[in-house]
Order: structure tokens, then C-alpha cells, then sequence
């Protein structure tokens, strides 16, 4: 029989990936994370607040599966929460949920699954996965495609996803509620969780504010063509494509166009001026181990909640590097977030865009 680690969180998709995998025959152990969160705010990161330990023990007692607390709150800070502030003090807009799959989740975490004798670790996350038949492991999208996170799992490789399973992805959301209904599970009705655990539910800016203010500082507001329009509050205060909240008068709507941290200046224009044809995004991983080294057409996604678009996409840099023209211009490429390419629901690759 083989034995799987189950990263549970307290929440209906961990849970229910837990039951089916017991079902499946496995043997079957629970194990959550406990991150760090900010002095006095334990009560709210949602993925480890003493709610969610407890919902996911009850879940446990119920499938009558051991579980277990493992301690990650010093590399969680060391690791996800540093590369967030750095991201933001850098002028890009990072993703850290990316750096948590890969460190905490499948690195940190496996490797306790591992020296527990584990054969596998399950996630609740809604992706899929295919072996062939010559042994190659590869990542596809839920069938489920609201819910499809095959964009943050881009960071995995084959040594990972050989020991990574993903019960839920193979089902609908709906599907998964009812299950967890039909199995008497108490999650059933809990809500998803959408925000950055860290910031418990807050405004990213105001996490900056209490634990990184000294990159809050003001600066320039320049068109493209130089005119000084007026003064920002700290460039961590702007998303690419921002509208509202520019704090300058103008005759016609104002966008952020693009953050310069070198200067520490805001560029903003019209409407017509946002959109760019290409980006370069670094740091490319390729789950299947083996670099693409000839330019290919895919569909990319330039963020968790963006529609993919069709572009060329060229492998540079031995394929650690790739360069993305698009077939149309895009509207919010940021620097700090991923670009991830598709063919069909076959996850390519993926890069951070700089």
C-alpha cells in the first residue's frame, strides 16, 4: 500500500482530496503548515489560523487519518514573505504564492512527507497530471477551468510532480462541494480563500506600510515624453494599468503605464499607450526537464487571473530565458508576476516576467 501525505489547510479541497485518496486505497496522513503571520493577526492568515487547524483536525478525526502541525513559520518569512517586500521595493509586482509552491510546498514540506516514509504528497489544488507511457510526468489544467491553478504549479519539475498527486482536479468545483456534503464533511460550505495568506485579508499596501515603509517614498509622476504631472506616495502604492487613486488632475483618464525604481518614478498615459507586443521573463522552469530551444506558438497567460493570449514564444539563454511577442497587444504585462505558456492544456513552461 502505498503511503501519501496530504497538505491540508482546513479548507473543502484538501479535505476532499484526502477522503478520495483514501477511497483510492492509499494510506492516507494529513499534515498542515503552520506560516508566520504578523504579531496580534494569527486569527486571520487563512491558511493556518486556529479555525482552519481545527476544522482540519476535525476533517482528519472524521476520515480517521492521523494528522500532523508542522512549524514553517521562520522560512515562510525568511523565504516567501522577504521575496514579496523585495519584489515591491525592486518596482516589480511579485507573485508569491509561485515562490511558496516551489520552497514551502514542494520543497520544504515534501521533505517531511518524505522522511516520514511517504510515497506521495496531494495537494488540494485544481491541476492535473499525466504520466506517459515512456515515464514523463506531465502538468495539464483542471478539467474544471474557473478554477484551473496549473499557473502557479508552472515551478514544479519532474522530480517533484513524480511524487505529487492532485485528486481534485479531475472533478468541478461543484462536484467536490457535493462530495464533501455527501461525506459529511463540516467544510462543505467554507468559503475560498482569494487573498495572499500573509496579509490577512488586507490591502497589500498597508502590510507595506507597517512592516516596509521605508520603500513608501514619494517621487515623480512623468508622462512618457517627460512632463512632471505631479507626485506619488511610494511606487509599492501602484499596479500597472491603475487607474483610480493617481492623486493627479488631468482632462482625460490617466493609467499607470510603468514603474521605474532606478528613479523612483511613476509613468502614466492614455488609455492607447498601455499594451506592449513582447516581454522577456526569466528564470524559465520546463516541467518536463528538457528546455524548448526552437521558437513555438502557445497560448500565454501573463497572470493567475488573465486570459491566455496567443503569442511566439523564444527560448533564449539555453531556454532560462525566453522572449514572448504577442499576436496582440496586452494590456497588463508587470514585471514580478509569470508568464506561462500552454499548448492545448499542457502546461509548457513558465517564466518571471522582468
Amino acid at each position: 500500500m502505498f503511503k501519501v501525505i496530504v497538505a491540508m489547510s482546513g479548507g473543502v479541497d484538501s479535505s476532499v482530496a484526502a477522503a478520495l485518496l483514501k477511497k483510492q486505497g492509499y494510506e492516507v496522513m494529513g499534515m498542515m503548515l503552520r506560516l508566520w503571520s504578523e504579531p496580534g493577526k494569527e486569527e486571520s492568515n487563512r491558511c493556518c489560523t486556529p479555525d482552519s487547524m481545527a476544522m482540519a483536525r476535525r476533517v482528519a478525526a472524521k476520515l480517521d487519518i492521523p494528522f500532523y502541525v508542522v512549524d514553517a513559520k521562520q522560512i515562510f518569512r525568511e523565504t516567501v514573505v522577504q521575496y514579496f517586500l523585495d519584489g515591491y521595493a525592486a518596482g516589480t509586482t511579485p507573485n508569491p504564492c509561485l515562490l511558496c509552491n516551489r520552497q514551502i510546498r514542494w520543497t520544504f514540506l515534501l521533505e517531511h512527507a518524505l522522511a516520514l516514509g511517504a510515497d506521495f504528497m496531494a495537494t488540494g489544488h485544481y491541476v492535473r497530471k499525466r504520466t506517459t507511457d515512456d515515464g514523463q510526468h506531465e502538468l495539464l489544467r483542471a478539467i474544471d477551468p474557473s478554477k484551473d491553478q496549473s499557473y502557479v504549479l508552472h515551478v514544479l519539475n519532474q522530480e517533484k510532480l513524480a511524487r505529487a498527486l492532485f485528486p481534485v482536479g479531475e472533478y468541478p468545483k461543484s462536484e467536490i462541494r457535493k462530495m464533501a456534503e455527501g461525506l459529511n464533511l463540516p467544510v462543505y460550505k467554507r468559503p475560498d480563500s482569494q487573498d495572499l495568506c500573509f496579509l490577512a485579508g488586507e490591502d497589500y499596501r498597508n502590510f507595506i506600510q507597517r512592516n516596509a515603509a521605508e520603500m513608501l517614498a514619494p517621487g515623480e509622476i512623468l508622462t512618457r515624453d517627460g512632463r512632471r504631472l505631479g507626485q506619488h506616495s511610494g511606487l509599492a502604492n501602484y499596479t500597472i494599468g491603475q487607474r483610480k487613486g493617481l492623486g493627479v488632475s488631468s482632462p482625460v483618464p490617466l493609467y499607470v503605464l510603468s514603474k521605474d525604481a532606478a528613479t523612483n518614478t511613476l509613468i502614466v498615459g492614455e488609455a492607447h499607450e498601455l499594451g506592449t507586443l513582447e516581454l522577456i521573463a526569466n528564470n524559465v522552469n520546463w516541467p518536463s526537464g528538457k528546455a524548448l530551444d526552437e521558437p513555438f506558438h502557445a497560448e500565454v497567460k501573463i497572470r493567475y487571473t488573465a486570459k491566455e493570449a496567443w503569442a511566439q514564444v523564444t527560448p533564449l539563454e539555453g531556454g532560462k530565458q525566453v522572449r514572448v511577442r504577442f499576436d496582440a497587444p496586452q494590456r497588463d504585462v508587470t514585471a514580478g508576476q509569470a508568464a506561462v505558456f500552454y499548448e492545448g492544456d499542457l502546461l509548457l513552461g513558465g517564466g518571471i516576467i522582468v
